[in-house]
């Protein structure tokens, strides 16, 4: 019979996985060069929100509950360089990426589906007076962490060449026709700049 943790976790995984795929589907189909390059102001580039995915599961759903993964991570270890983990160095692979990305998806994964959801653990990096917290909040963590940098890919992939959505076919937007778009952000722009208008004559 399936319990209300059953439940509670079989949610939980549907939605971290959904945001995993997202993040690494807005690899496919780049050159080197594109999910590796900076495309915000700090930085922000496609391949280290995979980097920084991967430590996170493996912090908080490995480390956390006292089962760490063996796996190496430099680039968060005492005295590594600053930001380290949000991009790959020419000597780190897409394909190194990915399959450790993988790995840590899996090792979270046996992390909860071997522990309850009210099992407490200590985050290493947090003040001591403040690290515990349940399985349950490390996951519902995790879910919003990597949720949030899929979003941050969707908008860094659009820029490079124009593809939205969650996955392939699934983009749930109104139309795929270019003059479509163009026109609602003409008539965005519009609306943007009549607000301003109006705001800029109500204060003087």
């Amino acid at each position: 019979m399936t319990t209300l943790s059953d439940a509670a976790k079989a949610d939980l995984h549907r939605y971290l996985q959904e945001a995993r795929d997202a993040l690494l589907w807005k690899l496919e189909g780049l050159s080197e060069y594109d999910v590796r390059r900076p495309l915000t102001p700090t930085g922000t580039n496609l391949l280290g929100l995979v980097k920084h995915a991967t430590g996170v599961e493996l912090g908080y759903l490995g480390d956390t509950f006292g089962r760490p993964s063996g796996e190496p991570l430099p680039w968060l270890a005492e005295g590594a360089e600053v930001n380290a983990d949000m991009w790959a160095g020419p000597d780190e692979t897409r394909g190194e990426v990915v399959a450790l990305y993988r790995r840590a998806w899996a090792h979270a994964d046996a992390t909860v589906e071997a522990l309850p959801l009210d099992t407490t653990g200590t985050v290493p990096w947090w003040p001591a007076d403040r690290a515990r917290l349940t399985l349950h909040h490390a996951v519902v963590r995790v879910i919003a962490d990597t949720s949030r940098h899929a979003g941050h890919a969707d908008i860094l992939r659009e820029h490079l060449d124009g593809a939205t959505g969650e996955r392939p076919g699934a983009t749930s937007l109104p139309s795929a026709d270019p003059a479509w778009w163009a026109a609602y952000r003409s008539r965005l722009e519009r609306a943007a700049r009549e607000a301003a208008e109006r705001t800029d004559r109500a204060t003087r």
